[in-house]
């Protein structure tokens, strides 16, 4: 267990190098991050190369026992490279190009990036390869599908549809082409979609995300061969970022060691647009999902975020330290912090980090650095740990983009469905592994499949052994909707999975913001939105009904017994109450162990190795939080107190790790405490 920072050397004069990195070992960091963004210093003209600067950089850090994590360039192609080679640049739906000034501006199937991608690439490793300061390797930086629209995207594509359709009268079908006289009679007449309509064909639209998506996975692979040639044994990992993006992140990280995040948690108010582009402990849970393993966060929030945007609140007093403990508690293994300096230049000037613009140490700093003496002493503690839960939750990116292109209701939104259900777990202190919907989820005692709207065959068999097994399966609204082409299924909802949840759906509303009321079985009176499905029980029992508009008394939530296990389908979108009440019945039937009442902005989560399990209980929030433990033998990794559980009072961001284990596991934490 490590923390670090990132730095750009390259953006400050030399004689400062030696005082920051003296700095950065009095502060306990010991990883740096370099040269993600530095192409242009590294090859200065076509050809020409100067690693000087990076040997004279990575001598100053390694000096002061820092290890070195080095990026590849390649998200910043230098102005030489897109004004001599312009198919470098990627190309809108409209026909323009992006030019160069900002940063990705590059086409991943362009020959020119991937040849001259190659090339430095290879030259960094041949040059670094070797060098005991660098540990490994972070592929270009928070990749993403592009959408580009170029000849050479145009082509790559065309090929893409011929390896999956064969021929065209088998691409006109499955498409269904026919409507609005779409249907192709050459493959010349196949293009990207371009005009930017989001009334295009959706099979279509869906097919152009998956060749998006795999181009980037693609391009990902290349980088990280070249880099296992010449440095052999060192890892290689890249810094996705937070969803939603349209890249399918399980592709992408096939060729990773394993998976990084940039990780900036909300400083703004909770209702705040900005607040929204980010998806707190559901983005880290995400991350650990990719792998299913242990994860780095390759930039952790420093200070105040500021550059698409206006500026963010600063963290607030305790933030900074919370939330990096957050990250460590749901499967961090390293935790490196963005940036060292705040940037005098360039469009982040006011993306803040540890330092401010003066450079002298101040609050955020000092937390860091708490924080960090924290890490250091507890990394024996922290050794060989991990999460092992008992819930599953299934996330699929084609599931997610087909909702974008096919919006299904004011209001509704996969991902923000997704994790009221992850928020409802989480209130309860259940935590969550968050899977592929593709991965094997048979171990899981429950398993929470929101939104299966594209179905197939083998995760429909998958999740009837499951559940035949004894598996206790949720599943929800616009379930088996579509077959996996974006085509609507024949029968009635939820099609494949009919049977197994024994219940049909008889009609649907979009209700949108119109909110509606259920009745859960317990007589309590809830509030639900988004969408109704009016549900004709078959074999299933009904555990909610609807008490409103036209659909008043009807069924809204089923439970279906199938052999050992059972299918629970909630047929609407359920507020954080009704979800509350329904996944405590649902987690109690299954026999996961559950804490009612987790205050709003605590999160409980827990690490364990044989021997030792480490409860984490972090107090995120502006304001004092209580919270009941349960009765046991703890003892407190950060203060060395002895606990017996009961009421705990947390101050604004306090963090609380209690261990428990055997008397070898209490040997890690006195060897921690001394």
């Amino acid at each position: 267990m490590k923390v670090g920072v990132d730095y750009y050397p390259e953006h400050w004069d030399v004689a400062m190098w030696e005082q920051d990195a003296r700095q950065m070992r009095e502060a306990g960091i010991k990883i740096v991050r370099l040269a993600e963004f530095a192409w242009s210093r590294l090859e200065p003209t076509e050809g020409q190369f100067d690693f000087d600067w990076l040997d004279r950089a990575i001598a100053v850090l390694s000096g002061q026992g820092l290890e070195v994590v080095l990026g590849t360039p390649t998200a910043t192609p230098p102005v030489w490279l897109t004004t001599d080679y312009p198919d470098v640049l990627p190309v809108d739906n409209k026909g323009h190009t992006h030019y160069a000034g900002v940063r990705l501006h590059r086409c991943y199937n362009s020959p020119s990036l991937r040849k001259y991608g190659a090339r430095i690439i290879e030259k960094l490793t041949q040059h670094y390869g070797s060098n005991p300061a660098v540990i490994g390797w972070q592929t270009d930086n928070e990749l993403a599908a592009n959408d580009c629209h170029c000849e050479n995207c145009t082509r790559k594509f065309r090929s893409w549809l011929q390896e999956k359709y064969k021929t065209l009268p088998e691409l006109n079908r499955e498409w269904g082409t026919v409507v609005w006289s779409g249907e192709y009679s050459d493959w010349a007449q196949v293009k990207t979609p371009l005009g930017g309509s989001p009334f295009l064909n959706p099979s279509f639209l869906l097919d152009f995300r998956r060749f998006s998506s795999d181009t980037v996975a693609d391009f990902n692979r290349f980088q990280a061969a070249l880099l296992r040639e010449n440095s052999p044994g060192k890892f290689v990992t890249h810094n996705l970022w937070g969803y939603p993006v349209s890249a399918d992140y399980y592709d992408m990280f096939d060729s990773m060691d394993f998976a990084s995040v940039d990780y900036y948690p909300a400083t703004d108010l909770l209702d705040d647009s900005k607040s929204r582009m980010y998806h707190g402990a559901l983005t880290l849970d995400l991350t650990r999902g990719v792998k299913q393993k242990n994860f780095w966060v390759m930039e952790q929030l420093s200070g105040t975020p500021g550059c698409w945007y206006p500026m963010s609140r600063t963290p607030f007093p305790g933030m900074i330290r919370a939330y990096a403990w957050q990250s460590v508690s749901r499967g961090a293994d390293t935790i490196v912090q963005f940036r060292w300096r705040s940037a005098r230049i360039g469009a982040e000037q006011f993306w803040h980090g540890l330092l401010d613009h003066h450079g002298e140490p101040g609050r955020r700093y000092k937390e860091f650095v708490q924080f960090s003496e924290e890490v250091n002493r507890l990394a024996p503690l922290l050794e060989g740990t991990t999460l092992d839960n008992d819930v599953a939750m299934l996330f699929s990116h084609e599931q997610l983009n087909a909702f974008q292109i096919q919006p299904q209701a004011d209001g509704f939104d996969y991902l923000t469905n997704f994790k009221s259900l992850h928020t409802g777990l989480m209130s309860m202190g259940v935590s969550t592994d968050v899977l592929n919907w593709r991965s094997d989820f048979q171990g899981y005692k429950l398993v929470i499949a929101p939104m299966l709207y594209l179905i197939n065959d083998e995760i429909a068999d998958k999740l009837r052994e499951y559940v035949s097994n004894g598996g206790k399966l949720v599943l929800t609204t616009r379930t088996g909707v579509k077959n996996m082409n974006n085509v609507c299924l024949p029968n009635r909802l939820p099609n494949l999975l009919t049977e197994l949840a024994g219940v049909y759906v008889d009609e649907y509303d979009p209700v949108g913001k119109d909110t509606q009321k259920i009745l859960l079985q317990n007589d309590q009176a809830y509030s639900c939105s988004q969408w109704c499905d009016v549900l004709t029980p078959v074999t299933a029992e009904t555990i909610a009904t609807y008490e409103s508009e036209y659909f008043a008394d009807r069924a809204a939530i089923t439970r279906n017994v199938v052999c050992a296990g059972s299918v629970y389908y909630i047929g609407t979108i359920l507020d954080a109450d009704a979800n509350r009440a329904l996944l405590r019945r649902i987690a109690s039937e299954a026999g996961i162990d559950f804490q009612l009442n987790v205050p709003e902005g605590v999160e409980v989560t827990t690490r364990s190795t044989e021997g030792r399990s480490l409860r984490f209980i972090l107090n995120l929030s502006k304001d004092s939080k209580v919270l009941s433990i349960p009765k046991g033998d703890y003892v407190s990794a950060i203060s060395g107190d002895r606990l017996q559980g009961g009421i705990i009072e947390l101050q604004p961001g306090e963090v609380e790790i209690l261990v428990q284990g055997t008397e070898e596991g209490y040997s890690k934490l006195w060897q921690s405490r001394n």
